[in-house]
């Protein structure tokens, strides 16, 4: 035959072929489901974690910290690196309510409180976190213990209060409680009374110092006051009253 009948017979049967399987019955295939990818979470801000620790400024723990060596210089009852054993000598034959501030030697702290108690002399560590000093204390007391920005001002907040306090008590007080301040006290170690600081003896204050304590018990507002500005530069560089 000829090469193009044979051809187009040769197509038909092939086609004719594949419409016979076609008519036959074929596997089908399963359905389909449509895949559903897992949709991403939108988009959010990390929220910060409210207990990670937050990051501070070392200049200003060293501006604090400054400021508060500064102060303990001027104020004439700051003893420096001295130890307990020698704080113990100073305030054995003091009156009850005596203390001094010196160096703390635990590497965690900066500051030590030693007073002379109605036991003996004791001594309180000086706790520094978050710019801020407080008497050492317990964990569960601690909520209860005051914070203060120096370590002069820490002082004078519990002088201040236990002369109120000394005052007001009558000469054989009935028992009661411990007032909030004392309650406070006993929270950081013993029961303390702080009356009256230790001024080491080659450091006596001098008489600007001391006319200048005066001022301060005198007044809260030295701005107020008709000085010179240099005296009232010299009033502000240490605004206590002990």
């Amino acid at each position: 035959p000829h090469p193009l009948l044979a051809e187009e017979k040769i197509r038909r049967l092939s086609l004719r072929g594949i419409a016979a399987d076609l008519s036959e019955p074929i596997m089908q295939p399963l359905p389909v489901v449509a895949f559903q990818e897992e949709s991403a979470p939108p988009f959010a801000a990390p929220v910060p974690d409210s207990n990670a620790p937050q990051t501070r400024d070392p200049e200003e723990d060293l501006l604090c910290i400054a400021k508060t060596f500064s102060y303990l210089r001027e104020s004439g009852w700051y003893w420096g690196s001295i130890t307990a054993s020698e704080a113990k000598q100073h305030l054995q034959k003091m009156p009850e309510g005596t203390f001094l501030v010196r160096d703390s030697t635990h590497p965690s702290y900066l500051f030590t409180l030693s007073v002379k108690t109605n036991r003996g002399p004791t001594n309180v560590r000086i706790e520094y976190a978050d710019s801020k000093f407080r008497l050492d204390s317990n964990y569960l007391s601690k909520p209860r213990i005051l914070a203060f920005p120096d370590v002069v001002s820490l002082i004078q907040h519990y002088v201040t209060s236990c002369t109120t306090e000394s005052k007001s008590e009558a000469p054989y007080p009935p028992p009661s409680p411990l007032p909030p301040v004392q309650k406070e006290l006993a929270a950081a170690a013993v029961h303390l009374k702080l009356l009256r600081p230790l001024s080491r003896k080659d450091n006596i204050p001098s008489l600007q110092h001391l006319c200048r304590l005066r001022i301060n018990k005198c007044t809260g507002d030295v701005e107020q006051l008709p000085l010179p500005q240099r005296m009232g530069d010299y009033l502000k560089q240490y605004p206590f009253q002990l």
